[in-house]
């Protein structure tokens, strides 16, 4: 899944079609019947969430059935997009008139449409379950004090280690540290392994990369007011030493250079690296089936001067310019009712956003990553988001490569992003 999550490869829920008829059994018992009547049919853009296709196209298929059950004045069409070129797809979309009435958001899209007017606030289809929603997950979503994408999922990631390249390295206690990971580098190295993984392509997610070291230092991307760039300050410059030192020590791998958050193309997934520190369940999971499940090892949030994991909510968001408001709150509410939660959650393996619904997982690595949400960061949504990591990530690279210091190359990145906010004011 990108933005944030690019990688989701082997993640299959070969049950999902029998699961989901007792949980769509369940949600139309809660939900009962209803509807306007007199709606025009409501559109979703939805993305795959569900990284097998099949059981993707089974779930909103009994989603559709179920909905229009509940709300029979109301005709539900889902349409399925790819992630690939999302924002510029459905900016045009709005654009024209033609959009979806309901579409799929996470955090770092909602200032840039509701910035724009073209979405609507989801407020009203909150109205009544505001309250059991994470503090965190909220915010993410969240506008001028409107929330404009009522969270359906909850995602996280959290450290993942290779207990058989740490034990032949001598390493007994994974490094859970900015200073442990430093001190067993060259321990490592010296069996010709990197200590820590990292995606610095140009494909790469920030989410995923950068920033998480930039705010375990206790940085920002940008200032307080959203107009200027922040992440040049001391917390960033100690965020980029720490990893250029480590990539020039071969702490971090050569391949770190082209890497773009796909786990088993990468040196973690290949045995190549002994860690990474933006891991999701669906990596872990995979991992455990390449390493064998005894070599894989579940940290908490890696710690610098801030203990932070990343993980975003995903969201319902509404069209500012929908032909049915009352159909499309209708299967926002629904969506966000504790019985779609968690059938959601079970389907594609990520948590739940609501603190009175516990995704059931049979992963025994699950309870780890449910404990991270504890440390879970969304990061900084901004309508220039998308764009500044356009601006960041080659100059990251250019300090990995020492052609610039980390503190030349952030100043230049910096330099760029102000003009561009300056532009967007």
């Amino acid at each position: 899944m990108r933005t944030g999550f690019t990688r989701r490869t082997g993640f299959t829920r070969a049950a999902l079609p029998l699961a989901l008829l007792s949980l769509v059994a369940t949600a139309l018992t809660a939900c009962g019947g209803g509807g306007s009547g007199d709606g025009e049919g409501v559109t979703v853009w939805m993305y795959p969430v569900i990284s097998d296709p099949k059981a993707n196209a089974a779930y909103w298929d009994g989603i559709e059935r179920a909905f229009e059950k509940a709300h029979p004045g109301t005709p539900l069409t889902i349409e399925q997009q790819p992630w690939d070129n999302r924002d510029q797809k459905l900016a045009t979309a709005f654009a024209g008139g033609k959009g979806p009435d309901v579409v799929l958001l996470n955090p770092d899209q909602v200032p840039q449409f509701a910035t724009s007017g073209a979405l609507r606030p989801v407020d009203k289809a909150l109205s009544s379950s505001t309250g059991a929603f994470l503090p965190a997950a909220l915010k993410a979503m969240t506008q001028d004090g409107k929330v404009y994408a009522a969270p359906v999922y909850q995602t996280v990631t959290t450290t993942l280690y290779n207990k058989r390249l740490l034990t032949a390295a001598g390493i007994t206690t994974p490094p859970a540290t900015w200073e442990e990971i430093k001190a067993a580098a060259p321990k490592l190295r010296a069996r010709k392994v990197a200590i820590l993984d990292y995606s610095a392509g140009n494909e790469a997610t920030l989410n995923l990369n950068f920033y998480p070291l930039l705010w375990q230092a206790g940085g920002r991307i940008f200032s307080e007011d959203g107009k200027k760039a922040a992440f040049n300050g001391p917390e960033g410059v100690t965020a980029l030493t720490f990893l250029t030192d480590l990539y020039r020590a071969g702490g971090v791998p050569r391949s770190a250079l082209t890497n773009t958050n796909v786990l088993a193309d990468q040196a973690l997934g290949r045995q190549q690296a002994a860690m990474g520190f933006s891991a999701a369940l669906a990596d872990t999971e995979l991992a455990a089936k390449t390493w064998g499940a005894e070599n894989v090892v579940v940290g908490a949030p890696l710690k610098g001067a801030k203990q932070v994991a990343f993980g975003v909510p995903g969201g319902l968001g509404i069209s500012a310019r929908t032909g049915d408001p009352s159909g499309a709150e209708q299967f926002v509410a629904f969506m966000t009712e504790p019985a779609q939660i968690e059938s959601l959650g079970k389907a594609s393996g990520f948590f739940s956003p609501r603190t009175d619904v516990t995704v059931p997982s049979d992963s025994p690595y699950a309870e780890q990553y449910q404990a991270a949400l504890a440390h879970v960061f969304p990061g900084e949504p901004h309508p220039a988001a998308r764009q500044l990591m356009g601006l960041l990530a080659p100059e990251i690279q250019a300090a990995l490569t020492g052609k610039k210091t980390p503190k030349q190359a952030l100043d230049a990145a910096a330099d760029a992003a102000d003009e561009l906010l300056a532009r967007q004011r």
